[in-house]
């Protein structure tokens, strides 16, 4: 299982938000770069990062910024966040950007994604937030009807990278993960998850790790990182000294 240190960009900044809501957020650094190059230091194999203000507005916004952390470190960094049409992906891309996440584009293009997984084989996630077991979208200011796994099985062999399944009422609450949603969505498709939202401490780590046979193959983090309740060198040996295969 691979740890993900989340970097979410904000007005040019660093920060994490509680619940989803833009309005309440906690600034980490004023600096992203510098955050990209210290988490790169303690061991991350690879960032994940959120344009903010791209999700809301649809269009990216933090474009530059972006491509001046993936001039900095040398891991792979997957970005998410008003990705919704094919010059903004091929963009990332060229740039140097490994994954493109897409989000409400899920929900909105299908083709879109599609098309995407067939031009950029293996470097589209689908991004799924959820409330209550149903997807959110715009930014996480909508809520939709569809349950989230429904919207797994939808995308079932198209050839996405993975699957980033958070739970939004956790995310930034330090609250621990939702594991029984995270097991049942990753019990409903053979695409590999990425668990998020509510990691605390080690020990969420470790019960996390319990989904591996099932496909979940790594877990996004932030604000314990940047609180300090979760080290990342710590968390980085554990995952490392156990492996399994998948089970369903």
């Amino acid at each position: 299982m691979i740890i993900i240190p989340a970097i979410d960009l904000k007005d040019g900044k660093c920060v994490r938000l509680s619940q989803g809501r833009m309005d309440q957020e906690t600034i980490y650094s004023a600096n992203p770069v510098e955050m990209a190059i210290h988490w790169e230091s303690k061991g991350a194999e690879r960032l994940h990062v959120v344009d903010l203000n791209g999700a809301v507005s649809g269009k990216p916004f933090h474009s530059s910024l972006i491509k001046e952390m993936i001039r900095s470190v040398s891991i792979p960094i997957e970005v998410g966040g008003g990705i919704r049409d094919l010059t903004t992906i091929e963009d990332y891309i060229q740039s140097g950007v490994e994954w493109i996440i897409f989000g409400t584009a899920g929900l909105r293009n299908r083709g879109l994604i599609e098309m995407a997984c067939h031009r950029y084989s293996g470097k589209v996630i689908l991004g799924i937030d959820a409330k209550g077991g149903k997807v959110a979208v715009e930014g996480w200011q909508e809520v939709a009807s569809i349950e989230a796994i429904d919207l797994v099985k939808m995308f079932e062999g198209i050839g996405l990278s993975a699957i980033i399944f958070t739970d939004i009422e956790r995310d930034g609450m330090s609250t621990g993960l939702n594991q029984q949603m995270t097991k049942a969505l990753a019990q409903s498709t053979t695409i590999p998850v990425i668990a998020s939202g509510g990691v605390s401490n080690i020990e969420d780590i470790e019960r996390l790790m319990e989904l591996e046979p099932y496909g979940v193959i790594g877990v996004i983090t932030g604000r314990a990182l940047y609180k300090g309740s979760l080290d990342l060198e710590e968390a980085i040996r554990i995952t490392k000294s156990k492996k399994h295969g998948r089970l369903k």
